[in-house]
């Protein structure tokens, strides 16, 4: 191809997938003839390429990014070879073992990441707000894990810490209680465009064979609707690969001091089934982690052994030249023998609970995904269903009294369905319109039951449903210099439905009357705007506007059934993004955001001592956060983070003033307003579960070592010290308890080459009781209670790929 082809401007627009695949839309989008005579490279899998940029720099991006080289055969002909390994200079084989220095991190000048959240394919330096990106590969380091990877990386991101498949994700200081109820989470949570929940708690999917994980922070209302306030934590999964067979093996042993040892499994596979046009990609996990809480009234020690089984398989096939459909199925089960936590003036690690608390989560998705291109716009089109079932069981003994169990079950049944076009920037306009529509049905069964006597009385419970329709766009458009004007809304349309179970005939036909289990219907929008100014490749500031929302339904109180509305959230943010995180020599990131919170939801115990729903009036939150890294030496690299939260409910509702008040014997008609607003105040406003400062410190060093065949062998390592401040457990008086204010450890470090290793890990490396959690049964009258980390736990592992 003449010099001046090569140099004109040409839009690329490339999907991630194999370079076979790349190379066709290249070579259409450019005008060129491209051809791979080796199909291993064909084979190989390559990120998306997108921007307007000069034709040989998408020829060499396309050819770097598949280990390759283009190598030119006619005009307007190229073809695409292995590259040449660099010529090492000649030295004695042991002064070049003795000076090899170990490979740097890629550089920003690499290929392009694309954030698929966005759901327009937004680079990140394009991206207006704040997000982390974590690589799948190294969340699998030490053993694959559940959500306790995520929270150990990113100070942003915190959870309660009731027991796998029982607890709640925060983001920032967007929190509303320790407890999972009617209310719909805070956080979004996704595998792929598919929601994983809707008012259940995080499954705690095992984050095995992943791409990534994608972290949006702040409210997501415009692209992802009610249920967003603070974020959206997307996995995504690695797609089944055509024409390739391989696949990974990972198992490890662990010992927990203080407790008893554990096991972990998990192997993936990928097969072809159709040469290129159909594949196969299956994984299984199973881990079984030690117990270490005592519970010396029952006899037993270590009760709190916990079993997770799961898996996931995923058809992907081809059935147009654009156009893909893909097929998952998941499933996944959680077993706890018992619960984790103890008491706080008792000996470490010992519980005087006088039943057994177990529980049991299972968790199961399905769905099915087309995607496709016409001309320059994209189409995805996503189905899905989700079955979700948790059972609980607590010790509800009161002082003196027999043993008494209570038993709590949630069953959650959704259907969803979005369907997606969007276009990529082309001179400087990019848009995106999607439709969607999610059923949820959540049930709600609480009994209690006398062990001795096999005597079981059920109590009262609510079941919810919501029909939701949603359109929604969003448009970028470039306005000069470094400018991009974002702008986009949702305009969602609510159909709530709800009422009692198991309760009184007198209570049902009372509630019927006033109209409480009535449907009713509400429609809400979301605007959002934001403006982001990219001075270079590696520096961005931005400020946006967004809001979300979580619609009502029904709570239980005592013995009744009772509606509490919809809250809301408007947030401000401003931040800004030097280089990316974790390859450029250096890079920084940092944000402040303001947050109005109406119509609060959160929960309060009430009169019966179990844990409700309501209103609890208005609210502020201040988040800033900073993260950064620096690349200290060649494969030496340092990472810190931290964040601040300040919140509080500056304007409590009238059901929070009754609840504060009522212990004392006061009301709030024979009080000032103001001093209403200062006796509230006083007994802890601030929004739960959220400390006020958390920061997060990692150091990773990579060594290549000499010496060995095929000069491929490395140490890899990773150790981190976390600490989590204090923060309550909940608003209110009877949830003022603390909790937080610890330090958390450990490291990992793998021995190998890419194909097989040894790994040794350590966590809690100080071996730290600390208290993540003030709750572990709501019935405490007469005993306080702390949840203690898992004692310092040694793992030893292997892996293997193939």
């Amino acid at each position: 191809m003449p010099a001046t082809a090569l140099a004109r401007d040409a839009d690329v627009l490339t999907r991630a997938g194999t370079a076979s695949e790349a190379v066709v839309e290249l070579a259409r989008q450019t005008g060129t003839s491209i051809v791979i005579a080796d199909p291993a490279i064909a084979r190989r899998p390559i990120p998306a390429l997108r921007g307007r940029m000069p034709v040989a720099e998408a020829l060499n991006r396309l050819a770097r990014a598949a280990g390759a080289r283009a190598v030119p055969v006619g005009p307007s002909a190229w073809r695409l070879e292995a590259a040449r390994p660099a010529a090492p200079l000649a030295r004695p084989p042991r002064e070049a073992a003795r000076t090899a220095a170990p490979s740097a991190p890629a550089e920003t000048r690499g290929e392009p990441i694309v954030v698929q959240a966005t759901k327009r394919d937004l680079r990140v330096e394009d991206v207006p707000g704040q997000l982390a990106i974590l690589d799948g590969k190294a969340l699998e380091s030490g053993g694959v894990g559940g959500t306790e990877k995520l929270t150990r990386q990113l100070a942003t991101v915190s959870s309660t810490h009731l027991g796998s498949g029982r607890n709640k994700l925060f983001i920032r200081g967007i929190a509303d209680s320790s407890f999972t109820g009617p209310t719909q989470a805070t956080v979004g949570q996704y595998l792929g465009d598919m929601r994983l929940t809707y008012n259940a708690p995080d499954p705690d999917l095992r984050l095995s064979d992943l791409a990534r994980v994608e972290v949006l922070e702040g409210p997501q209302g415009t692209l992802y609707g009610a249920g967003s306030l603070g974020g959206i934590i997307r996995l995504v999964p690695h797609a089944p690969v055509m024409g390739e067979t391989g696949g990974t093996v990972i198992l490890g042993g662990s010992l927990t001091q203080h407790g008893t040892p554990g096991a972990d499994a998990s192997a993936t596979v990928n097969l072809p089934l159709a040469g290129e046009s159909v594949a196969l990609r299956a994984t299984l996990d199973s881990s079984t982690s030690g117990g270490y809480i005592d519970k010396p009234l029952l006899g037993r020690t270590n009760v709190n052994r916990s079993n997770v089984l799961g898996g996931k398989v995923a058809l992907r096939a081809r059935i147009a030249p654009d156009w893909t459909m893909d097929l998952l199925a998941l499933a996944q089960t959680t077993e706890a023998d018992d619960s984790q936590y103890a008491d706080r003036d008792g000996k470490p690690l010992e519980s005087s609970a006088r039943v057994p608390e177990g529980s049991r989560a299972d968790y199961a998705l399905g769905q099915f995904v087309i995607s496709g291109r016409i001309g320059a716009v994209n189409l995805r089109s996503t189905t899905g269903i989700v079955a979700q079932d948790l059972h609980e069981h607590y010790d509800a003994s009161e002082p003196g009294g027999d043993p008494r169990l209570f038993s709590q079950t949630n069953d959650t049944r959704m259907i969803v369905h979005e369907t997606r076009l969007w276009q990529s920037e082309r001179h400087g306009f990019g848009w995106l319109l999607g439709a969607s529509y999610t059923h949820n049905r959540t049930t709600l069964n609480r009994d209690f039951q006398s062990p001795a006597f096999s005597v079981r009385k059920a109590a009262t419970g609510v079941r919810n449903t919501i029909d939701e329709f949603t359109l929604y766009g969003e448009a970028s458009l470039h306005l000069a210099g470094p400018l991009t004007a974002t702008g986009g809304g949702r305009l969602t349309r609510s159909r709530l439905g709800g009422d009692g179970e198991d309760i009184a005939m007198a209570t049902t036909m009372a509630l019927a009357a006033s109209g409480v289990t009535a449907k009713r219907t509400m429609s809400t929008f979301l605007p959002s705007f934001a403006l982001n100014a990219r001075f270079s490749p590696e520096d961005s500031l931005y400020l946006r506007y967004q809001e979300g929302f979580r619609p009502g339904g029904f709570a239980i109180e005592s013995n009744a059934v009772r509606r509490f509305q919809s809250d809301r959230t408007g947030t401000f943010e401003v931040g800004a993004r030097h280089g990316r995180a974790g390859a450029s020599p250096f890079d920084m990131a940092l944000s402040l955001s303001y947050t109005r919170w109406r119509d609060i939801q959160a929960d309060f115990i009430d009169g019966s001592g179990l844990p409700s729903t309501a209103n609890i009036g208005d609210g502020r939150v201040w988040s800033a956060s900073i993260s950064g890294g620096v690349l200290l030496a060649p494969g030496l690299r340092v990472e810190l983070g931290a964040t601040w939260n300040e919140s509080k409910v500056d304007e409590p509702s009238a059901a929070l003033v009754q609840y504060v008040l009522a212990p004392v014997g006061l009301a709030a008609a024979t009080l000032s307003r103001a001093d209403v607003l200062r006796y509230v105040s006083a007994r802890g406003m601030q929004v739960p579960n959220i400390a006020r400062f958390a920061g997060h410190s990692a150091l990773a060093w990579t060594h290549e070592l000499g010496g060995f065949r095929d000069g491929d062998w490395a140490i890899n390592a990773n150790g981190w010290v976390n600490y989590i401040g204090r923060s309550r457990l909940g608003i209110g008086p009877e949830l003022g308890a603390p909790q937080g204010n610890y330090v958390d450890s450990g490291f990992d470090m793998r021995f190998g080459t890419p194909a097989y290793g040894l790994t040794l890990s350590v966590t809690n490396l100080a071996d730290v009781q600390g208290n993540r959690f003030s709750l572990g049964t709501p019935f405490s009258t007469g005993r306080e209670q702390v949840t203690p980390l898992r004692p310092r736990t040694l793992r030893l592992g292997l892996d293997a790929r193939f």
